[in-house]
């Protein structure tokens, strides 16, 4: 009878002593003592490595001492009783090299973050970048389950678009190469495009027909920055609400990031173990505290007041806070990390720096916007009540000097309050994990003067 082909983190998490296996993975580690070597494989389904005993007796065992680190392999064998510090381990009964790897740069020693993005292809067999990545696995899905328990739909918004939807010009053009040598048109579309900055346009349509919305997809900006905050393209998640207003999606944002939280913290205890242990930045008591604490509330006029009594109490900023500027991230970091220990919401910003489509306040210089904070990060989510009024929507637009009479047409026919957010998953990912360079969250990171493969 062959034996069942199974993961490491199917054997190791519910192991059947004396079942015969069949496992596949890659080498981490091989030691010998004696008569024994002791073989240390990972198929990257779990934080935890399987120890696979090989004794004289294993089929292939002859073959042991040509195996290094990095080769895939294939054991068959017998679960048992680990005498060691394992709970568990296979007694091989067959070993099978399968790929080899001569020359392997990732060796059992450890490697800096800066050397594993320089292999950026291969880093992802590492404890650190396995434990990260399977962090944003869980983190996306907690997303989905988010929404869908809440009754959004989902939505797949374009990626080309002729609209700046920020209005912060950093735009890649969609273009057609050797236009002049082919003889094509110098618009594919027959008018410029762009990759989207974001999709909150057209989730608005969406909001408007089918009541809550989101989409989850891939975004683009043409900064010219080479920070540990930014990258070229990244993933947002984006939720629009019809008949919403601004406490509506302020509550939304907060419940999103606890209930997100929690569900990692259940699902990758392993992994953020290794990582708080590894990696300073990640505190398992913060990420606690913010599955379970109610999240702090502020207006920007008030934000700007606690930052001055910071500065007359002798803290220094890069940049003086001042009403009518935008919040810097140092102002972000002080106000969520030395002011309230925890995620905190700001409200209610000045008109003249936030995009044409949000919703004016009474006192006609602030707008219904907000942005959620976090300790380390600064803003992760920024969103706002839209501008449902005709007349007000038309006057900004105008602003623009393009063409938005689609747009238009949403406060034209049926107009109803609405709100939405957006939100850089990568960065949620950076909070959740600790790492503190935004480039490694992603599998292959894309920024300024780096495409690596």
């Amino acid at each position: 009878m062959t034996a069942p082909r199974m993961s490491v983190k199917a054997v190791l998490a519910a192991p059947t002593m004396g079942q015969r296996v069949v496992v596949h993975g890659w080498l981490r580690t091989r030691r010998t003592a004696k008569n024994l070597s002791f073989l240390v494989v990972n198929d990257g389904s779990a934080q935890e490595s399987l120890q696979v005993v090989v004794d004289c007796h294993t089929q292939g065992h002859d073959q042991i001492e040509d195996f290094s680190t990095g080769v895939s392999l294939c054991v068959e064998g017998e679960i048992k009783a680990s005498r060691g510090q394992q709970q568990i381990e296979l007694l091989a009964t067959a070993v099978t090299l399968i790929g080899a790897a001569p020359n392997y740069p990732l060796q059992k020693k450890g490697h800096t973050l800066e050397f594993l993005r320089e292999q950026a292809h291969l880093r992802a067999r590492t404890n650190t970048f396995g434990a990260v990545f399977r962090i944003k696995d869980s983190t996306a899905r907690a997303t989905h389950d988010f929404f869908q328990r809440a009754g959004f739909y989902c939505l797949h918004a374009p990626i080309t678009t002729p609209s700046d939807c920020e209005g912060a010009g950093n735009l890649f053009a969609v273009t057609v190469p050797d236009t002049e040598a082919s003889g094509s048109a110098p618009h594919f579309f027959g008018r410029p495009a762009y990759l989207a900055v974001s999709g909150q346009l057209y989730a608005e349509a969406a909001a408007l027909a089918l009541g809550k919305v989101y989409t989850f997809a891939p975004t683009f900006r043409a900064e010219n920055s080479n920070t540990t905050r930014h990258l070229a393209e990244f993933w947002m998640i984006e939720p629009e609400v019809a008949f919403a207003d601004l406490n509506d999606i302020c509550t939304l944002a907060a419940d999103f990031v606890q209930q997100v939280t929690a569900q990692v913290l259940r699902d990758n205890v392993a992994e953020l173990e290794f990582l708080q242990k590894h990696y300073p930045a990640l505190s398992l008591p913060a990420l606690e505290k913010l599955s379970q604490t109610t999240c702090a509330r502020i207006t920007y006029t008030e934000a700007i007041a606690l930052l001055a009594q910071a500065v007359s109490r002798g803290q220094r900023f890069d940049h003086a806070p001042t009403w009518g500027a935008s919040l810097q991230t140092e102002h972000e970091k002080y106000l969520a990390g030395e002011v309230f220990s925890g995620a905190v919401i700001v409200t209610d910003y000045p008109k003249a720096i936030k995009p044409f489509y949000m919703r004016s306040n009474d006192d006609g210089k602030t707008v219904a916007a907000m942005d959620l904070l976090l300790p380390n990060i600064g803003e992760l989510v920024g969103g706002s009540q839209r501008e449902e009024r005709l007349d007000l929507i038309t006057a900004r637009c105008a602003e623009l000097h393009e063409d938005m009479s689609w747009y238009l047409d949403l406060r034209r026919f049926g107009t109803a309050p609405h709100a939405g957010w957006g939100l850089g998953f990568e960065r949620l990912v950076q909070y959740l994990s600790g790492m503190q360079n935004i480039r490694d969250t992603v599998f292959a990171p894309r920024a300024a003067q780096l495409l690596y493969f």
